[in-house]
């Protein structure tokens, strides 16, 4: 059975396993996910590197999101104090249906059937779009990259990139066959497909007279709300129409402005690798004659009340949506986001999906397991959460009473090919001859050879040392392992301590050092 919690658009989607090894298989989508988190990740790495202060940022961020975790029902208090005390209007929502519903109603007393949307990861996971559209709402996405996911007919595959899944040529072909505005001999230059987009959307933009936004931020002390973008087609719509509705989840709540400064130094570099976001748009309420006249307030619990019991699952709520843990995970590089039957793809997903929603159904119960457990995420991660251990603390069997999908984990993947190229005499000999050289120059081997070949099908593979244990102690000891100076062979036993002749711990790390 579902979480009643569930979005309408992932209902029904496959665990994790069988969704991935579908997606794996498609080439195309591989190349498409290593070219763009390959890029966005070393750009990220440069942005971060120029500040002196970043480990000090990030623990900054860590605290003020942990404090305000503990303090949530003050803070949120006192945001809807300010935010009334402005001119706004609060609403609370318990539930994804509750949301819907709350939303809907605002827009129909408006007398209004079309909206404008900021990308908001709030409202698709509450599946808004599609529950205005049962109420005879038309919701038109203005984010470039939404837009494209939107008019295919498909689903957000990356919290920064949406549709990071699909390529110039697939965009010129939606917007040849969907938009009727686009010019017929429409090509694939990025220049060109931004100018039909621009075009498209800037009707849009002038005619309609509600718009619905997410929140990356809420100050408590003033009422102020924040949203960050990179096109300005947030600003249009958060300045344009007569009514402005905004869906924040409960925990987006930061204390005071000068608390923002953190995050606004946090956020665009882990994201966009910018040292300053394009475009920052701040408001307080309604002001008359500057930018909407009505202003509501969404605050969605939607399960996260019952995640911040968890002591440990908790840190989930921390995330400031960089994306940052999607562009350095392996598992998303090779499965893409639809494999995640979520709107929070990747590690984040990993872990807060099957927390807000309940482990009800196959994908939710399979989230957990959808990680090697390698720890890239954590050290990308703006605010430091902990997600191996999370994604631990959720296989917990006490909790989930249930036993690991079909497929095994990233782990027992290591283990089985470890133990073949262990047993393999073909390996032993390649490395005799310079298999590092020839077949990883780079540093990683893109293909193995014969029974091997299936694990570098999805995959790579780690090259060989460049010199073998072997040889470094018959270098270092003058003999063969077990037998070197100050060490009697291990057979004989003569005059070792019960753990003598063990190889220390530093002498046993071969993998990712955790």
């Amino acid at each position: 059975m579902t979480s009643q919690n569930a979005m309408p658009t992932y209902l029904g989607m496959p665990a994790f396993p069988d969704a991935a090894r579908e997606a794996v298989a498609d080439t195309r989508l591989r190349g498409n996910l290593a070219h763009a988190t390959g890029t966005i990740r070393e750009r990220r790495a440069a942005a971060v590197a120029e500040l002196d202060d970043w480990d000090a940022l990030r623990e900054s961020g860590k605290q003020l999101k942990d404090h305000v975790l503990a303090n949530l029902g003050h803070y949120l208090r006192r945001l809807e104090e300010k935010v009334t005390e402005a001119g706004g209007t609060v609403h609370w929502a318990r539930d994804a249906a509750e949301a819907n519903r709350i939303v809907a109603d605002l827009v129909k007393a408006t007398g209004e059937t079309e909206v404008v949307k900021v990308k908001s990861m709030a409202t698709q996971e509450i599946g808004l779009n599609e529950a205005l559209a049962d109420e005879g709402i038309a919701a038109y996405e203005t984010d470039l990259a939404e837009l494209i996911v939107q008019l295919g007919h498909d689903r957000p595959s990356h919290i920064l990139v949406p549709a990071i899944h699909r390529n110039r040529s697939d965009i010129r072909d939606i917007f040849r066959r969907e938009m009727p505005d686009a010019p017929a001999d429409l090509t694939d230059s990025p220049a060109d497909l931004a100018e039909a987009a621009r075009r498209h959307l800037r009707a849009k933009f002038l005619s309609a007279k509600v718009a619905v936004s997410g929140v990356n931020f809420a100050v408590a002390d003033t009422g102020t709300l924040v949203v960050l973008e990179s096109e300005g087609n947030g600003r249009m719509c958060l300045t344009l129409p007569e009514t402005l509705i905004s869906v924040m989840g409960v925990e987006k709540i930061v204390p005071t402005m000068r608390d923002l400064e953190v995050f606004l130094q946090l956020l665009p570099r882990s994201s966009t690798a910018e040292r300053m976001n394009p475009y920052t748009s701040t408001w307080t309420g309604v002001h008359p004659g500057d930018g909407p006249r009505d202003f509501h307030l969404v605050l969605l619990d939607n399960g996260r009340t019952d995640t911040l019991a968890d002591e440990v699952g908790r840190q989930a709520l921390r995330c400031i949506r960089c994306s940052a843990c999607l562009n350095v995970c392996p598992v998303y590089e090779r499965a893409g986001g639809h494999a995640y039957g979520s709107p929070y793809p990747g590690p984040i997903g990993a872990i807060l999906s099957p927390q807000i929603r309940g482990i009800g159904s196959d994908v939710d119960a399979s989230l957990p397991y959808a990680s090697s457990l390698c720890g890239a995420c954590f050290e990308a991660c703006p605010v430091a959460i902990d997600i191996p251990e999370v994604l631990v603390h959720l296989r917990a069997p006490r909790r989930r009473g249930r036993p690991p999908p079909p497929g095994g984990t990233g782990r027992d993947d290591r283990r089985r090919v470890d133990a073949a190229l262990a047993r393999a005499p073909r390996a032993r000999a390649a490395r005799r001859v310079g298999v590092r050289r020839i077949v990883a120059p780079r540093g990683r081997i893109r293909r193995l050879p014969g029974p091997l070949h299936a694990w570098t099908e999805t995959r790579d593979a780690p090259a060989p040392p460049k010199e073998s244990f072997r040889a470094w102690w018959s270098r270092t000891n003058g003999g063969r392992p077990g037998g070197g100076p100050g060490l009697p062979p291990p057979e004989t036993g003569a005059g070792r301590e019960p753990d003598a002749g063990r190889t220390n711990g530093a002498q046993r790390e071969t993998g990712d050092g955790r």
